[in-house]
C-alpha cells in the first residue's frame, strides 16, 4: 500500500460532507475526579491563543515547464509526466490554515505551507467573527514555519512547554480549525518523538501523535495535558485523502529557536560542515569495514567549508559530533543546524576504520534550492554488473538543463534498463557516474572501460544527482528496487 504525507493545510474547495461535525464548546467547569475525568480546564487555557489563518493565493503554470518541454533530451528523460503537468493555467487559490499565539502585541506561529506565495492572509481569533490582516514577518521553509503579525494588543498568549522532555504515552491534545468546521479539539497520545526521513522538509525531528488531525490543523498547536504548547501541527501520514491515526507535529523547542531568529533577525542562520552526508546501508558498511551502520558517510566535501579546511575527504565516515554520537545524515543535520554560523564544533569521523578528530569553525548553511530531476526511462549497455546502464558525455547544453556543476566530472547516465541491478540499486537517467569502486571517472569511454574490467559480483559507485554526491551499492543479483537515495547537506 503507498503512503503519502499531506501538509494538512486545507483548500476551501474541498466539499465537507454534510452531516453535523461537532466542534468543542466553552468548558463550563472543571471536573478531575476518577469517575469522570475532564480536560475542560486545560482547553480553557489553550483555546483561546489558537488562531484561524485564511490565505489567498493567484497560481500560475510553471515557467519552466514550457522550455523543458521544448527540449526533446529532457522530454526523452522526463517522460510522459510532463503531459498530464498544467499549462498555461492562472487560478485563484484560497486556503485555511491555524496559528498560535505567542506575544501579546499579535505575533503568530504557524506552518510556512500555510502562507507559502500567499497574496493576503487574514486571522480570526477564537470566538470571534473580527478579522486582522496579517503579514508575514519571516518564514522557514526547512522546518515549515512562519511568523505572522497582527496589529493589535492584549492577545492571549499560549504558554509554550518543554518538548525535550515529551515521552511516550504523554498525553496530546491538537487544537486548530479542520475543514474550516470551527476551533475543535481533538485528543490522543504522544507516539513517537524524534521522527523523520519523510522528506517532508529538510529538518525533520517530528512529534508523532494519534490525535486526529484534518486539514486545516496545519500550524495549530498539539498540547500537553497541561495546556502548554509543544508542538505545531504539521503532517499526516494517510494512504488516501484522510487521516490514519498518525499525525506529525514541529516539536516546540526547535519551533522556538526559529521564531526567535525570524522575529529579531527576520531570517534564519544555521551553521554548516559544507559536506554531502548519506545514511550506511548494509552493502556500505560492509565495503568501509564497519561493525555497524551507523553514522553519516561523506559523498562530498564542499571545496573551502569547514570540513575541507579540516582535512575532512569524501568516504569519510562522521560519528560524532560535538561529543554526541551520529546515528545517521538526519541527526548530524539536526545537531550542526542548531548552531550558529561561526561556532567551533568538534567532530569525530573515520577513515580506512580509523577514527579522527578535528575542531573546525562552522560555514552559514545556504539556502535550500528546490532541484529535484524527476527520473525515467528505458534501453541498454556496458557489461556484468552495468548490464543495462547507457552513458555518454556531458556537453554545455546538458550540464546547462541538468544544472551539473562545472566542478562535477563524469559519465552521465543517460538510461537504465528497469530489469536491470542499477536500476534496482537506484541508478536513474540524469546521474552522473564519478568512481567505480573508487577509481575515478572522466568520460564515458572510461566508465565502460572500468566496468568491463571489474568482474565482482557487486560494485561500489558514487555518483552526482540532485545537487549532491553519494554512493550506492550495485549488486548483480538485486532484484528489489531501492528507492533513490537524496543525499542531504548539513
Amino acid at each position: 500500500m503507498k503512503f503519502t504525507f499531506i501538509p494538512i493545510i486545507c483548500l476551501t474547495a474541498v466539499t465537507v460532507c454534510a452531516q453535523a461535525v461537532p466542534t468543542v464548546e466553552q468548558p463550563r467547569g472543571i471536573v478531575l475526579d476518577t469517575n469522570k475525568p475532564s480536560f475542560s480546564r486545560v482547553i480553557k487555557k489553550v483555546a483561546p491563543s489558537i488562531v484561524n489563518v485564511y490565505s489567498s493565493k493567484t497560481v500560475d503554470a510553471d515557467p519552466q515547464l514550457e522550455a523543458i518541454m521544448n527540449n526533446p533530451m529532457l522530454r526523452d528523460l522526463f517522460g510522459d509526466e510532463l503531459h498530464n503537468s498544467p499549462k498555461g493555467r492562472t487560478h485563484q487559490e484560497q486556503a485555511l490554515g491555524s496559528g498560535v499565539i505567542v506575544s501579546r502585541d499579535g505575533y503568530i506561529l504557524t506552518n510556512f505551507h500555510v502562507v507559502d506565495g500567499a497574496d493576503d492572509i487574514e486571522v480570526s481569533l477564537a470566538g470571534s467573527d473580527k478579522e486582522f490582516t496579517a503579514k508575514v514577518v519571516g518564514t522557514d521553509p526547512p522546518t515549515d514555519l512562519a511568523v505572522l503579525k497582527i496589529v493589535t494588543k492584549d492577545l492571549p498568549v499560549a504558554e509554550l512547554g518543554d518538548s525535550d522532555g515529551l515521552q511516550v504515552g504523554d498525553v496530546a491534545l491538537a487544537v486548530g480549525n479542520p475543514f474550516g468546521v470551527g476551533q475543535t479539539v481533538t485528543m490522543g497520545i504522544v507516539s513517537a518523538t524524534g521522527r523523520g526521513g519523510f522528506g517532508v522538509v529538510d529538518f525533520e525531528d517530528f512529534i508523532q501523535t494519534d490525535a486526529s488531525i484534518n486539514p486545516g490543523n496545519s500550524g495549530g498547536a498539539l498540547a500537553d495535558g497541561e495546556g502548554r504548547v509543544v508542538g505545531i501541527n504539521t503532517a499526516i501520514l494517510s494512504a488516501a485523502k484522510g487521516g490514519q491515526g498518525i499525525g506529525f507535529a514541529v516539536p516546540i523547542n526547535l519551533a522556538k529557536t526559529v521564531m526567535q531568529q525570524i522575529i529579531n533577525d527576520g531570517r534564519v542562520a544555521r551553521g554548516s560542515l559544507g559536506v554531502v552526508v548519506q545514511p550506511i546501508t548494509p552493502e556500505l558498511a560492509k565495503h568501509f569495514k564497519l561493525n555497524e551502520e551507523v553514522g553519516a558517510l561523506i559523498g562530498e566535501v564542499v571545496p573551502g567549508g569547514a570540513a575541507s579546511v579540516a582535512g575532512m575527504k569524501a568516504g569519510d565516515i562522521i560519528t560524532e559530533f560535538q561529543g554526541k554520537r551520529i546515528d545517521d545524515p538526519r541527526h548530524l543535520r539536526l545537531l550542526v543546524g542548531q548552531l550558529k554560523p561561526g561556532t567551533l564544533a568538534t567532530v569525530a569521523y573515520l577513515r580506512h576504520a580509523k577514527e579522527q578528530r578535528v575542531v573546525t569553525k562552522l560555514d552559514e548553511m545556504a539556502q535550500p534550492k528546490a532541484a529535484k530531476v524527476a527520473h525515467r526511462t528505458k534501453v541498454e549497455q556496458p557489461t556484468d554488473v552495468l548490464d543495462g546502464v547507457t552513458v555518454t558525455d556531458m556537453d554545455s547544453s546538458i550540464r546547462n538543463h541538468l544544472k551539473v556543476p562545472r566542478v562535477v566530472e563524469g559519465a552521465m547516465v543517460l538510461r537504465v534498463t528497469d530489469e536491470s541491478p542499477a536500476y534496482a540499486a537506484g541508478l536513474r537517467p540524469g546521474d552522473v557516474m564519478q568512481e567505480i569502486n573508487h577509481e575515478q571517472v572522466q568520460t564515458s569511454q572510461q566508465a565502460v572501460d572500468v566496468s568491463r574490467k571489474l568482474r565482482g559480483q557487486e560494485l561500489l559507485l558514487r555518483i552526482w544527482s540532485d545537487g549532491g554526491s553519494r554512493f550506492m551499492t550495485v549488486n548483480r543479483e538485486a532484484k528489489k528496487l531501492h528507492a533513490p537515495v537524496t543525499p542531504l547537506r548539513d
